[in-house]
C-alpha cells in the first residue's frame, strides 16, 4: 500500500531524499519500509480535517463507553442501597431502631441520591429521640424528591408534632 506521509529529518536521511519543508507531495516509493495508517494518513496536511473528523469519532465513542459502564455502577448502588433499607425495614418492624439506623445510614452513604432512605433514616432518628438529625435527613430527602408526598407527609407531621412538644415544655 503507498500513502503520502511527510518522513522525519532522519528517515530522510537514510533513503537520500532532498525535501523542501512545507509540504507537497511525498513518493511512497522513495520511502521504503514506510507503513502508515488511517491515522498518519489523516494528520498529513492535505487530511487534516480527516483527523479532526477520527479524533472527534474517537472521543465520541470514549464517552459512551464510560457512559455504559457508569450505568452499571449507579444501578449496583441503589441495588444495593435498596437492600440495605430492606433490610432496615425488617429489623425496625422486630424493634430494632439502631440496626435498622445503621442500615439507613449505610444505604445512603451508598447511594446519596436515594430519597426513601433518607426518609427512613428520619424516622428511626426521630423514634430514638434525635429529633435534629431527624430534621436534616427530612429534608435532604425532601431536597432530592420535592414532589414525594409520603415524604412531604412525614415531615409535616415531624414538625407538628415537635412545634406542640416545644410548646407543651414552655408552658408550665
Amino acid at each position: 500500500m503507498q500513502c503520502f506521509v511527510k518522513p522525519t529529518a532522519r528517515q530522510l536521511a537514510k533513503t537520500g531524499a532532498i525535501l523542501t519543508e512545507g509540504g507537497g507531495t511525498w513518493l511512497a516509493p522513495l520511502l521504503k519500509g514506510f507503513h502508515c495508517n488511517a491515522l498518519q494518513l489523516a494528520k498529513s496536511h492535505r487530511y487534516s480535517w480527516l483527523y479532526r473528523l477520527m479524533s472527534r469519532v474517537l472521543a465520541t465513542l470514549l464517552a459512551l463507553a464510560l457512559m455504559a459502564f457508569a450505568i452499571p455502577a449507579f444501578a449496583d448502588a441503589r441495588s444495593e442501597a435498596r437492600a440495605q433499607v430492606d433490610f432496615g425495614i425488617s429489623v425496625a418492624q422486630r424493634g430494632l431502631w439502631r440496626e435498622a439506623i445503621y442500615r439507613w445510614e449505610r444505604a445512603v452513604e451508598i447511594d446519596p441520591t436515594y430519597a426513601a432512605a433518607f426518609n427512613d433514616l428520619a424516622v428511626a432518628y426521630e423514634h430514638e429521640g434525635q429529633l435534629e438529625k431527624a430534621r436534616q435527613a427530612y429534608e435532604k430527602a425532601l431536597a432530592i424528591e420535592p414532589n414525594n408526598l409520603q415524604i412531604k407527609q412525614n415531615y409535616e407531621l415531624f414538625k407538628e408534632i415537635n412545634e406542640r412538644t416545644a410548646a407543651a415544655k414552655e408552658t408550665p
